[in-house]
């Protein structure tokens, strides 16, 4: 893996609501998929980490936020629509 970018990704999400749950699988799904061995994903309860959500700017969920590499992009939604997601994170030609 040495050489090759590492893409972070951090979802926040709303306990264990099935859009939470969706969110999730579909993200992990997409990693798996497209960007395997690449990736490193962080999940972010709003319900027990509050604070840091409002820090961070994060008003609905689930939303996901491409942390690196840059640049920093943000979707909101359950990610259910591969090709949609990859190319507002940037990931499109990535994927190919």
């Amino acid at each position: 893996m040495s050489g090759r970018v590492v893409f972070k990704f951090r979802l926040y999400v709303a306990g264990d609501t099935q859009n939470s749950a969706q969110a999730i699988s579909n993200l992990t799904a997409l990693c798996r998929i497209h960007l395997a061995g690449r990736y490193k994903v962080e999940v972010v309860d709003v319900f027990r980490e509050p604070k840091r959500a409002l820090a961070d700017g994060i008003l609905m969920t689930p939303t996901l936020v491409k942390v690196a590499p840059n640049p920093s992009r943000r979707i909101v939604g359950t990610l259910s629509q591969t090709q949609p997601v990859l190319q507002a994170l940037g990931l499109e030609t990535v994927a190919a």
